[in-house]
């Protein structure tokens, strides 16, 4: 996606990029939900159920993204999508609809401050959670109020972050497994240790 360098028919100046237009995609999806609340939904629902309330969730989102995508692609329009909204249901309807918005990702947006600051928490303790919600609020406040290519790099950066962050959690947390599918396929009487022994512990091992 080329940058333009003028404003022409009404349309606003393009300066992302198509990686930052991807990153933004996949960082948008990646909230606080997903590192904090995940242990608690499979401990309440199990494993199945988690991975099904997903897929469920996944598919919803999924089909209304077909909606907006075609309606984005047939009616290019300069604005949010509450413009389809005020065109076909009424400038009321459009009005509603981009207020709510307005109000859902204010209300995230505090939700992940806070999120943010207990996270924080962990290797500062001593500093208070309105401290750390105060300094992630200047730094997305800078990153908005100073242009648009200067925030879309910041969200690339961020979300790439969050993705590398994602893989390698998937990857640690598979070596668990791959130790137990090991000591499962060890030899008839052999044991494979899960840990190293400790003094005065039992060594954690597995036999055939």
């Amino acid at each position: 996606m080329q940058s333009t360098t003028q404003q022409q028919g009404g349309q606003l100046k393009r300066t992302m990029k198509t990686r930052h237009l991807i990153m933004l995609s996949l960082g948008g999806v990646i909230g606080t939900g997903l590192f904090f609340n995940t242990g608690y939904i499979i401990s309440t629902t199990g494993a199945a159920g988690t991975l099904l309330a997903y897929l469920i969730g996944a598919l919803v989102v999924w089909l209304v993204m077909q909606c907006l995508g075609e309606l984005s692609v047939a009616m290019p329009e300069t604005g949010a999508f509450h413009v389809y909204a005020a065109r076909y249901l009424g400038p009321a309807t459009g009005y509603t609809v981009a207020w709510l918005y307005w109000l859902t990702w204010t209300v995230a947006l505090g939700s992940s401050f806070t999120a943010a600051g207990f996270c924080m928490q962990y290797w500062f303790p001593q500093v208070p959670v309105w401290i750390w919600c105060v300094v992630f609020c200047a730094v997305i406040f800078g990153l908005n109020i100073i242009s648009t290519r200067f925030f879309a790099e910041g969200e690339f950066w961020f979300s790439l972050v969050k993705v590398i962050t994602i893989v390698a959690l998937l990857f640690s947390a598979a070596r668990p497994f791959s130790a137990s599918f090991r000591c499962r396929m060890a030899p008839r009487r052999r044991a494979c240790a899960i840990s190293p022994p400790k003094a005065g512990s039992r060594t954690a091992a597995c036999r055939s």
